[in-house]
This record gives C-alpha cells, structure tokens and sequence, in this order.
C-alpha cells in the first residue's frame, strides 16, 4: 500500500476529504447521492472516483472495485451519515428512515475492513431514545475493531473560527493501528484562537448587486503569517483543486462573493444591531468580530421546501454574510469552489465538516497508520 487511501460517503462538497487530503491521505473516492454536491466535490477532488449512489444500495466490493482499490488496501472509511433524524433542531424523529444509513456506514466498515473508520454527526445521536440506533450500527462491525468513546469536537477549539460542535466515532484495528485513544484527538495545546475579524480579514465589502457567478470573483487581500491564514491562502493537497480557482487564487481572485438584496427597513434593523444581538425579524444573530461565528445551518433539500438556512449577519455591514465569508467562517480555504448560487452553496458549507477540525482528527490517525 504505496498510497494510503480513504473513501468519503455521504461527502457532500467535502469538508472531510480536504481534512484527510491535507492529514495526507489520498482521497480515493466519495459516495454522494445529491448529484449537485458531488459535481462540486468532483470539481475540487479531480482524481477522486465519484459515485453518485444511495449508500445503502452499495456492496463492500461494489465500493473497492469502483474505486481502484483491492481488499486490504483501505486505510480508512470516513463520513458524516445524514443527520436529520438525530438533530436537536426539527422533529427529533428517532423512526426518521434516514436514521437507516449510520447502520449502512458501519456496514460498509465490515465490508471493506479499512485500517479505521471516522463517523461524524450532531450532537443529538447522543441523546438516549437514539442509543438503539447507535448500538445497533456498531453491532456490525467486526470484533477485532477498538471502538473509542464517541468524541465532541468543537471547531474553535481546534484552530476553526466557528463553535461548530460534532461527534465522531472513531475506530481501528490493532493489528494495522496501535496507540490511541479518546485523548490523541483533543486539541493542541498551542492552538490559536481563530475570531469573526481574523476569519473575514483581508475580504472586499459585498455589493448586494453582485448576483451572478462572474460578478463573485473579487479580489482579496494578502494574509500575513500563521496556521489559518496558511490554510486559507494555501496547503494545496496533491492532486486536489481546480485548476481554473487555484490559478486565480494565484492572483488573489477568489469566487463567491454574491450579494443580497435588503430593503430599507432591514438593513436599518441590521445597522441598529449590536454584536451578538439577534435581529427580532430575521432571528439571526449579528456576529461579533471578536467572538466566534456560531453553527451555520444548511437550510432544507427540496423534498422539504428548499428553504434557504438563516444566515448570520455581517459584524460592520447591514446585510448576511455572503458564500466566501460563510466558507471562511466554517474554515474553508480561498481555493475551494462550490456551487456557484446562493441557495446551492450554503447548503454545502452548512453541511460540512469544518476542514480544519477534520485535519486534525485525521492526522493523529494518519501518524498511527504510517
């Protein structure tokens, strides 16, 4: 195994798949039913196998043989099953049939028998009238796995501007990983707070006019040093990017940045917001430049309404945030593309792994698995 290789499922744009790329893992494929998602993930990940399949509907082999890759060559299994049913936000419906695909997960994980597998999802998996669900999932697993306590990660703490807080199932086997448990994955001592003002620095103001995919390429500033700022300007994986966006990136020209349209009384009500104070109308808070951003939501799919998420709003400018300030937010580098309209776009950063939390998960297992 010259190459050590991962497969995301469920990876929507993948958040993940840049953590494991830039942990140094080879990003071997990803499973993404959404046909828009992995258009954009194909767009970032070039080299990657995509598949646009129902998880539940793929065979171990099915998935190794699709993607290159022979029996005990998969170093790791990764991805966030959805979450709808667990969220603590919505009906909480423990019989939701999307429930159904964390058991799949675990079920690919006995098909394949990766070197280790990483399972991210909401808080709420955790709660109580979910443990049959949880129990019955890791049930599948072979017994020659070691199953580490689930682990919250919130993404601020690991160098992230957000406060964004998951779980993740984290599991090897002995015999290809050794040493490690639950603490390997806590943060860094020497992290460095990432704030709302550090995040957005170096960002032009948004035009509201600015409607249009050619219109969102704008110009950013040069960062200075450090870790963030290195991973938002650079840290480019082999084998992943556009290439269009990271000859651009290149110049400082970075898509994006498109605009909303507020009326007079909004953005009134916006100027009038303090830091942190929640608009009465819209019920999103205006971010504080010195405080982190909260979770960023991803909004409903079309079965549900298409509804927009709510977005936060600027903390100078009477208006939401826009796409590049949201990728920004949740740790995405400058290089990274997504959907080119609203709607599309926050959904695929409202459903991410944080990149950044996701490395440093990924490294701790890569270091374990070298």
């Amino acid at each position: 195994m010259t190459r050590l290789n991962v497969i995301d499922l469920f990876s929507g744009v993948g958040g993940l798949s840049l953590g494991a790329a830039r942990a140094g893992f080879n990003v071997a494929g990803s499973v993404e039913l959404d046909p828009i998602a992995s258009a954009s993930h194909e767009l970032n990940f070039p080299e990657a196998t995509h598949l646009r399949e129902d998880v539940g509907s793929l065979s171990g082999p099915q998935l190794l043989k699709a993607c290159g890759l022979e029996a005990g060559h998969l170093a790791g299994l990764i991805g966030g099953p959805p979450c709808q049913g667990f969220s603590l936000i919505g009906k909480r419906d423990a019989k939701d049939p999307r429930n159904l695909l964390f058991a799949h997960f675990f079920r690919l994980v006995a098909e394949t028998k990766p070197a280790f597998f990483v399972a991210e999802n909401v808080l709420g998996i955790l709660r109580d009238e979910n443990a049959p669900v949880v129990s019955s999932a890791l049930a599948l697993l072979p017994k020659t796995y070691q199953v580490l306590q689930p682990i919250k990660v919130k993404a601020s703490e690991y160098g992230a501007p957000t406060t964004r807080t998951r779980v993740f199932f984290i599991g090897f086997d002995p015999s290809r990983i050794d040493g490690l448990t639950e603490s390997s994955f806590g943060p860094s001592s020497g992290t460095v707070d990432v704030r709302v003002k550090d995040a957005l620095r170096g960002l032009p103001d948004v035009d509201p006019d600015w409607q249009s995919e050619r219109q969102s390429w704008r110009t950013v500033k040069a960062l200075g040093p450090g870790l963030f700022e290195d991973r938002v300007s650079g840290h480019v994986p082999p084998g992943v990017g556009n290439l269009l966006a990271l000859q651009r990136a290149a110049r400082r020209k970075v898509s994006g940045f498109l605009g909303t349209r507020h009326s007079e009384d909004t953005i009134a009500r916006f100027d009038a917001l303090s830091p942190g104070e929640i608009d009465r109308i819209y019920r999103s808070p205006r971010l504080d430049p010195h405080g982190f951003c909260p979770t960023l939501r991803a909004g409903t799919n079309s079965d549900k309404g298409s509804f927009q998420a709510v977005r936060p709003i600027h903390p100078k400018k009477p208006r939401v945030i826009s796409p590049r300030e949201a990728a920004r937010l949740q740790g995405f580098p400058d290089w990274f593309v997504f959907h080119p309209t609203k709607w599309h776009a926050f959904r695929q950063i409202g459903n991410s792994v944080s990149p950044i939390a996701a490395e440093h998960l990924l490294a701790k297992l890569h270091a374990a698995t070298c």
